[in-house]
């Protein structure tokens, strides 16, 4: 955090004006890139009324056909500067160049999705005339914006993340009030900025970071606020949940330990390359990254020496060279705190395959510990570094078991040519969603996207999320 002191004489008299700001540093080099205001109270209030009373108007004021031009004009837009938003996206959240391309292009589709949606949106016709209650009636619903819409965001997706917060939100009309990561906030001002230039009203949606913990704090549970949406730690997102005013609706989206089995049926060449990229894509900073994978006994030793060979074209540096697979983890604690889990799991028995160790102050080698304790930290809490656990089993059921022991419960994945073997791991895993010869962290937008347990509530994805800020209003027309 950075201070600038501004001194104004007015009236014979020195008044000091203390203006916090936020330095956003690329996580590869801890360069400052941008500083930005943070928000005092008085801000704050102004958001907050300002959205509320827009919010009475239930999106009269910017109907769908409106909606839908801004939001096409926003999607040209993004295509239009996808190379810049890429290397923004990239410098500040630290993703190797090449993924960000692919998440802006995804941001795009996104954005396509909710057009489509509002598109083909309709209500339900309620069947009446079938008792004598419901005698000479007509009922039907439409749906409506829900309110005004709060987003708090993660830093790990920053252009993403936003798109699935935001988007959902304008696409159904209600208005919006959005705070990204203190880490990668810049994503989320030029989303706001292309908007406004595609006709978006500026009541519609609003950046705020605020400046201090309790003045978040305070946003989120203000009455006002009538859905929240959060993405992050599940430790913020449960404290937050629990600050919500009466009658706030909302969607926490946390992390995982996203368990994949690897069976005595499947192709290990296929499974090891899979892996290898759904378990160290970002650094493993994904909510539903690869992080324990379990393999048949048979399969083990040749496992391991495929993820040895095909690890070692993963190339460990700066993310806006194209070459990079692997970028820093978003801070120096990042680095310090995995280091500090991995050699808790050495200490307690578990052996490295490889890595185990510091790149830089920045970034961590990528590393796969073999057969760590149930003990050890990294065999209960989600890494969120580029750390992958494997394990040796028999009894598949014995090891489903084992899977199912923690408190987090997100997406799942089993390598197998045997459907039996694939049915049985689909009834008996804990997950919301099961891959077949695939990794965990397969996901299209389109798709919905849900934290069960510790991991979080409610559904994500773009048609989902629109639901979740709507109501359905019925109307019972009388003869």
């Amino acid at each position: 955090m950075y201070l600038t002191y501004l001194i104004i004489e007015l009236n014979s008299k020195i008044e000091f004006n203390i203006i916090l700001m936020l330095e956003i540093k690329a996580p590869w080099n801890q360069r400052v890139i941008e500083k930005i205001k943070f928000q005092k109270p008085n801000q704050i209030e102004e958001i907050l009324e300002s959205a509320k009373t827009n919010s009475l108007k239930k999106g009269s004021d910017f109907n769908i056909i409106q909606r839908i031009d801004v939001l096409e004009s926003f999607c040209r837009l993004i295509y239009s500067k996808r190379n810049e938003l890429a290397k923004l996206a990239s410098l500040e959240g630290g993703k190797p160049i090449k993924d960000s391309m692919i998440e802006i292009q995804r941001g795009a589709e996104g954005v396509k999705t909710a057009i489509e949606i509002i598109k083909s949106e309709s209500g339900d016709v309620i069947p009446m005339n079938i008792n004598k209650a419901s005698e000479n009636r007509i009922a039907f619903t439409q749906r409506e914006p829900i309110g005004v819409v709060l987003a708090i965001s993660a830093f790990n997706h920053p252009f993403n993340l936003i798109i699935h917060q935001i988007i959902p939100a304008i696409a159904v009309g209600c208005p919006v009030i959005v705070k990204p990561s203190e880490e990668t906030p810049l994503s989320c001002l030029k989303i706001i900025e292309m908007l406004y230039d595609s006709g978006l009203p500026k009541n519609k949606c609003y950046f705020v970071m605020p400046e201090s913990l309790d003045l978040a704090t305070k946003l989120v549970s203000d009455g006002r606020i009538d859905f929240f949406s959060f993405i992050g730690s599940a430790k913020v997102g449960w404290m937050l949940r629990s600050k919500l005013s009466p009658g706030t609706r909302f969607a926490l989206e946390h992390g995982g330990m996203a368990p994949t089995f690897i069976t005595q049926s499947a192709d290990l060449d296929l499974s090891s390359k899979l892996l290898i990229r759904g378990g160290f894509y970002h650094a493993g900073q994904v909510c539903v990254s690869v992080q324990r994978i379990f393999i048949h006994k048979d399969n083990f030793n040749d496992c391991l020496d495929l993820f040895n060979k095909n690890l070692k074209d993963f190339k460990i540096g700066d993310p806006l060279d194209n070459k990079t697979d692997i970028g820093p983890l978003i801070r120096p604690s990042e680095v310090e705190r995995v280091h500090n889990w991995v050699e808790d799991a050495v200490d307690d028995g578990a052996k490295l395959l490889t890595g185990g160790k510091k790149v830089s102050e920045t970034a961590y080698d990528k590393t796969i510990l073999i057969e760590p304790k149930d003990s050890s930290i990294i065999s209960k809490k989600e890494v969120f570094g580029p750390v992958v656990c494997v394990y040796s089993y028999d009894d598949i059921n014995e090891a489903i078991y084992k899977a199912n022991s923690t408190e987090v419960s997100f997406q799942a994945s089993i390598f197998s040519d045997e459907i039996k073997e694939v049915l049985n791991f689909y009834e008996k895993i804990n997950a919301s969603a099961v891959f077949h010869n695939d990794h965990t962290a397969f996901r299209v937008d389109w798709m919905p996207f849900a934290g069960l347990k510790h991991s979080g509530y409610g559904v994500g994805g773009i048609k989902y999320t629109m639901e979740d800020m709507q109501i359905n209003k019925m109307l019972v027309l009388k003869k």
